[in-house]
């Protein structure tokens, strides 16, 4: 059971770059429960992740010398839907579907894998953490760098700014 919660589903299993493909069924499977339940659904959704990842992290690494193997993606997963967590406000906000906002969902999707990979600060201080709290977290500030990143764009789309700067 601590292999499927780990692998997301055997996700993490795909090859190659497992860490994109956990992404990915993240945004599928963050949008669905954000159009069965809202953003509260996403919410819960994460808080479940982190818990179920820290259990499933500790039973797969337990005994090994890799502290965080590539076919765990349940760390992408709890990041990935932070991430998305502007999109899924703005679209209540908004009071439209969240696919209304695909834009947002796409910059949600490559600016979580670009701090992901990239791990700047904070990112790379709790990659270097040992156990399966450092195995979540960086993906967890990743995420939150992420939908940082998702708000900033979406007040430059919506403020007029860069109409003003391509006319």
């Amino acid at each position: 059971m601590s292999f499927l919660v780990a692998t997301f589903f055997y996700t993490g299993c795909l090859r190659p770059a497992p860490g994109t493909w956990g992404s990915l069924a993240a945004v599928v499977t963050g949008l669905g429960l954000v159009s069965l339940g809202g953003w509260l659904a996403l919410a819960i959704g994460v808080v479940l992740a982190f818990g179920l990842g820290m259990w499933a992290t500790h039973h797969q690494t337990q005994g090994s010398d890799d502290h965080d193997p590539s076919e765990i993606v349940i760390d992408e997963v709890a990041g990935q839907w932070i991430a998305l967590g502007p999109v899924a406000i703005g679209a209540a906000h908004a009071g439209v579907s969240i696919f209304a906002l695909w834009p947002g969902i796409i910059c949600a999707f490559v600016l979580f894998r670009l701090f992901d990979i990239w791990k700047p600060g904070p990112v790379g201080w709790a990659d270097r953490q040992q156990g399966p709290l450092g195995v979540m977290l960086d993906d967890v500030i990743a995420g939150g760098l992420a939908a940082l990143g998702v708000l900033a764009l979406a007040w430059l789309a919506h403020s007029g700014i860069l109409s003003t700067i391509t006319e």
